[in-house]
């Protein structure tokens, strides 16, 4: 069986080759950074994901593997598995679980380990009840797990491993959660062409749903339509999180989208829609957020805002570069929006004295962007040795504050929106309320907001836009009128 993933003609993955290649970052970046002498170097265990169920039922979710058990082992699609790297020889083995023959009657035929090891590509397949003898084979002088690391994204900890036997092992719990969130941070050329994949199908969708919309169509309409867009244009099952489809007000909410807000509205003629979506391809995220009006033409208020928005997404991404710090782009960001926004008359007052103020955090109160890999907001942002997380409103909700590096994939996603519950305060406020044109802003309050993001990969001079859509308003207003996209199509 080969060890090629891939959905109908969608783009191929060679597994061996991208997670062999992982595996040897991984050991060569756990000799540099792990702090631990060489005859201390163990085995590194991890603990794939687990068969989920709603609550008390029989009903199984969609199963999407645990992203630091995808990233060294390729096994997306396979539940309650484990694995093991052996440091001192780079030898993978997989664990998975011995099936009864009746399994074969409800979910297909079982596979033999040696199918499973030409499918993976790892050095050997053993059962999960083989795991503490496999290991004591090898007598590592310990194993490394991820029990004591915490995302700090979520503020959620690792899991811990568990399998029979585990009691007799020595676990070393510090060294791994870093030096794999490290791995994670800086992608391979293969990492990148599976991410650039990502981009695309997420990219044609969005196109998709800029031709298709019209007034009196509901929000969870326009989403269905990008949902099949993904799935049946680029194998994409998953979305890889949960749809923003915000039309009008609701754009102002930046996680509109959820259980408690079903994307249920009726999009009105004369507003706009945001559409903050992605596309899962073998588990690797593009993240895309496109802005448009309704019914196809932008008014003088929305321009106004689009085209800030706009300027601080395309000077934050010419501006990245390796050594660039990404603190230094919020601020790009906000001073070039505050700076649109005065002119425009909604703000009066020095733009720097705005900066001072915090005045960007009340318009785009979330951080630039974030690293995107196996996880949306993926791993990496704030470990040891690179900056801390800085103050301030609007900084301190950036997901990373590290200086650029070749091979970092990250957002670019600026926003400026219009929110009653960060506004009202603020006009009563003496710190804020002197830059704040009063009626100037209760104009726009039911705009909502815009948002533009795009995935942007750092190159040894540069950065990279991974993503396709149209970006300027001639751009949007054109395609919305029928015109081909990319226009090399036309």
């Amino acid at each position: 069986m080969a060890d090629i993933y891939h959905v109908g003609p969608s783009l191929p993955v060679p597994r061996g080759r991208l997670h062999g290649e992982i595996r040897q970052r991984m050991m060569h970046t756990f000799r540099e950074r792990s702090g631990l002498p060489l005859e201390d170097h163990g085995v590194v265990v991890l603990q794939g994901g687990k068969t989920p169920h709603l609550y008390n039922s029989d009903n199984e979710p969609l199963f999407r593997q645990e992203a630091f058990f995808q990233h060294l082992f390729g096994v997306n699609d396979r539940e309650d598995c484990l694995g093991a790297v052996d440091l001192r020889t780079g030898r993978a083995t997989l664990f998975v679980p011995r099936l009864p023959p009746e399994y074969a009657v409800w979910m297909g035929r079982i596979l033999s380990p040696a199918e499973l090891q030409a499918r993976y590509a790892v050095e050997e397949v053993r059962y999960t009840d083989e795991v503490a003898e496999a290991l004591e084979e090898l007598a590592p002088p310990c194993l490394h797990v991820l029990d004591g690391g915490v995302n700090t994204d979520s503020g959620l900890p690792m899991p811990p491993v568990s399998f029979q036997g585990i009691e007799n092992f020595k676990l070393e719990k510090e060294a791994l959660y870093p030096v794999l969130c490290e791995c994670r941070v800086f992608k391979s050329a293969l990492e990148v062409e599976a991410m650039r994949y990502a981009c695309q199908v997420a990219s044609r969708a969005h196109v998709a749903v800029m031709q298709a919309v019209k007034p009196g169509m509901w929000e969870f309409q326009a989403e269905s339509l990008y949902l099949h867009s993904i799935y049946a244009g680029g194998g994409c099952r998953l979305p890889h999180y949960t749809p923003i489809f915000a039309g009008g007000p609701n754009a102002a909410i930046l996680h509109y989208g959820h259980a408690g807000a079903p994307n249920d509205r009726q999009l009105q003629d004369g507003e706009l829609l945001l559409v903050d979506a992605g596309a899962d391809y073998y588990r690797y995220s593009a993240d895309i957020t496109t802005t448009f009006p309704v019914n196809g033409r932008f008014t003088e208020q929305q321009k106004l805002v689009y085209e800030a928005v706009l300027a601080a997404n395309r000077g934050v991404i010419a501006a990245m570069k390796p050594g660039v710090r990404w603190p230094d782009m919020q601020l790009l960001a906000e001073r070039t929006i505050l700076a649109a926004l005065e002119r425009g008359g909604l703000l009066r007052g020095d733009v720097a004295d705005m900066l001072e103020a915090r005045v960007g955090a009340l318009f785009m109160p979330h951080g630039l962007g974030h690293l995107l890999g196996l996880d949306t907001h993926d791993v990496g942002g704030y470990l040891p040795g690179h900056p801390e997380r800085p103050e301030g409103a609007g900084l301190n909700r950036l997901r990373t504050a590290r200086v650029l590096e070749e091979g970092m994939v990250i957002t670019v996603e600026p926003g400026c929106y219009f929110s009653r519950a960060l506004l009202e305060p603020a006009f009563g406020d003496p710190r804020l309320s002197s830059f704040l044109v009063d009626t100037a802003l209760r104009a726009f309050v039911d705009l909502g907001g815009v948002r533009i993001e795009d995935d942007v990969l750092i190159t040894a001079t540069g950065a990279e836009s991974l993503c396709d859509v149209p970006r300027t308003v001639e751009e949007v207003e054109a395609v919305m009128a029928g015109a081909p996209w990319p226009p090399a199509a036309a």
